[in-house]
């Protein structure tokens, strides 16, 4: 596989509810109304679509002519940490949503 190497460093992680994690929640959903899946099923092709990012991003800051940002991959506490971001999203209250919030008034 062909790595493309960045001459830039990696920046901050998003923050959630950022412009990124939109764009995987959108991606996701949009793929699921075009070709349907269970929702287990469609969840494992996630899980794999992020382990070959990770892979893709780890091959990326390896070598002389990785990026600098400082990073080195390691899979097994790097596992943790992602286990341990999903599982805290698990247990995260859901926030109010507008869109199914009860209409109080009128404007």
């Amino acid at each position: 596989m062909s790595v493309i190497r960045s001459s830039r460093p990696c920046i901050d992680p998003p923050k959630e509810g950022s412009e990124l994690d939109e764009a995987l929640r959108r991606a996701f959903w949009t793929s699921l109304h075009r070709q349907p899946l269970p929702a287990l099923q469609a969840l494992a092709v996630a899980a794999r679509t992020i382990g070959t990012l990770y892979r893709q991003i780890a091959e990326a800051h390896e070598g002389p002519g990785g990026c600098n940002c400082g990073w080195e991959p390691d899979p097994d506490s790097d596992l943790i940490v992602l286990e341990a971001n999903l599982a805290a999203a698990l247990l995260k209250p859901p926030e109010a949503d507008l869109a199914h919030m009860t209409m109080l008034g009128r404007a």
